[in-house]
């Protein structure tokens, strides 16, 4: 079955819970990935605006206990899909934030929105680790798209030379 909107994903991952696993663990680890991600970019700016070093030593220790939880919860995927699926959960919290600040604006409709976007990311993410999501139509979809880019820029090695240099999923 071919899952193309969000709410055929949500009733997938129903169905899964009901059949397989009970979720509710993972899905509060997951909560706790997002705001041990949250803490460390506050770690990061609050850093940076004291100039307070320690702070750097504190985001550190965030750090690898995030680490830990992740792998906890992911295990150890291939290619790009670790820091793919943290940064899903980095922007669905931010998301969320931001639908709390909306709704106590007073912004209902706005924060309604946001609030769907950020369950729309937090259903990707299960999608990606219940492997829902086939994962192979979207890499052949990324792959057609980098030959279209590379026929139109043949002679520019500056993408290839930023991609050796800069490796953001080391962790």
């Amino acid at each position: 079955m071919e899952i193309k909107t969000s709410e055929e994903l949500t009733k997938k991952i129903n169905e899964l819970k009901e059949k397989v696993v009970d979720l509710s663990a993972d899905e509060d680890l997951a909560i706790g990935v997002m705001n041990l991600i949250s803490m460390e970019e506050h770690l990061y700016f609050t850093a940076e605006k004291t100039q307070k070093r320690e702070y750097f030593d504190l985001l550190n220790q965030v750090r690898e206990i995030r680490k830990k939880m992740m792998e906890k919860l992911i295990g150890k995927p291939e290619g790009e899909l670790w820091c793919f699926t943290k940064h899903t959960l980095s922007a669905s919290m931010r998301l969320i934030e931001v639908g709390t600040k909306l709704q106590s604006q007073n912004k209902k409709d706005e924060a309604k929105e946001i609030f769907d976007l950020a369950y729309d990311l937090f259903n990707i993410f299960w999608g990606i680790k219940l492997n829902i999501i086939n994962l192979q139509d979207i890499e052949k979809e990324i792959t057609h798209k980098e030959k279209i880019l590379e026929e139109t820029k043949k002679d520019f090695s500056l993408k290839k030379l930023i991609e050796k240099l800069i490796d953001c999923c080391k962790e």
